[in-house]
């Protein structure tokens, strides 16, 4: 059987009926439980102008998450570096790697986690373009190595750690993983937006790996929606809670989470049933066996080393009890409540 880990990508969603401030608690013990069970690494998300997802700014939220914790590892998925200055941004994770060494993951992305006119705002200067981009990350390894400067002298980002941390490429399509090859990081692949993604990505990445001071061979992960319930039935019940999340999200709505007793009685057309089907890819649920045999496959297929999962629920303690039952599953520890 393919061996692999388990990670947790959490984007501490404002659930029905609750506040920001709970959606971020959650996600604070959320972390803490995931190192309970085992789980490799937690990471949270980037999103912008959004009354839905409570997670706007990874690098902050890290620092509570790493605090609390005390061996899992805490990253960014991701940062999205063209909303930002490259130079704060290897401040930023310097501060972080140094307050927590060895411990730090920077995941990073060109999508701007929100719609034009907001990414406009948050850097003005961003013209969406590739080559910009590229530059960023250039910009980075320079930061991060001490490398930086002009014919005015050398720019420091600091505080200058004496270890820089673990450096992933967001991608949902083959030009990131190109991308990830050519400067020797980590590939993070998001089946879980774009369902359609096949293998043939991870192995034009590794096809094209090129050694790094911080990579010598090519590594993995696989992101998917997961969703496992203790009966068929619950699993269904969230499985479809997901769809019609999706679904909205496909008309532009990023209010509120539904009300788990609207979404209960809710009847789809045929019109969403195919948008459903469309996403069906992004999705794997099951009770714990049956998860754990899809988790598997998409880990064979991908050559992941790394598998991690990302689960919204109607309630707190549905989610947690998701990621229990797939830890239990894994055998990845003995679970502490």
């Amino acid at each position: 059987m393919k061996h692999f880990k388990l990670g947790i990508l959490d984007q501490s969603v404002v659930r029905h009926g609750s506040s920001v401030r709970e959606a971020i608690q959650e996600t604070i013990t959320t972390a803490k439980l995931a190192e309970e069970f085992g789980y490799s690494r937690f990471w949270v998300s980037e999103h912008h102008n959004s009354t839905f997802i409570a997670g706007s700014a990874p690098e902050v939220l890290m620092v509570k998450l790493a605090d609390v914790t005390s061996h899992i590892r805490v990253g960014s998925g991701g940062i999205m570096l063209p909303n930002h200055s490259a130079l704060k941004v290897a401040e930023n994770f310097r501060m972080l790697e140094t307050l927590y060494p060895g411990r730090i993951d920077l995941g990073m992305g060109r999508a701007p986690g929100t719609d034009r006119i907001t990414s406009s705002i948050l850097n003005p200067s961003n013209d969406f373009s590739e080559s910009s981009y590229l530059r960023q990350l250039e910009h980075l390894q320079h930061f991060f190595r001490d490398t930086a400067g002009t014919d005015r002298g050398f720019i420091y980002a600091s505080p200058q750690s004496p270890t820089i941390p673990e450096q992933w490429i967001l991608s949902s399509s083959g030009g990131s993983s190109n991308i990830a090859a050519r400067f020797g990081m980590g590939l993070a692949v998001a089946k879980f937006i774009n369902g359609f993604v096949k293998p043939d990505v991870v192995e034009e990445y590794k096809r094209n790996f090129r050694p790094s001071d911080q990579l010598d061979k090519p590594k993995v992960i696989l992101s998917v929606f997961t969703l496992c319930g203790e009966t068929e039935e619950q699993a269904a019940a969230m499985r479809k809670m997901m769809d019609y999340v999706l679904v909205e999200f496909e008309r532009g709505k990023f209010g509120p989470f539904p009300d788990p007793e609207t979404v209960r009685k809710y009847e789809f057309n045929f019109g969403e049933m195919d948008r459903i089907r469309y996403n069906s890819g992004r999705i794997v649920s099951g009770t714990a066996e049956s998860v754990k045999e899809q988790l598997t496959k998409l880990a064979t297929d991908f050559d992941a080393d790394e598998i991690m999962v990302s689960t919204m629920a109607d309630t707190f303690e549905n989610r947690i009890k998701s990621f229990q039952l797939i830890s239990e599953a894994f055998n990845l520890r003995e679970p502490v409540l």
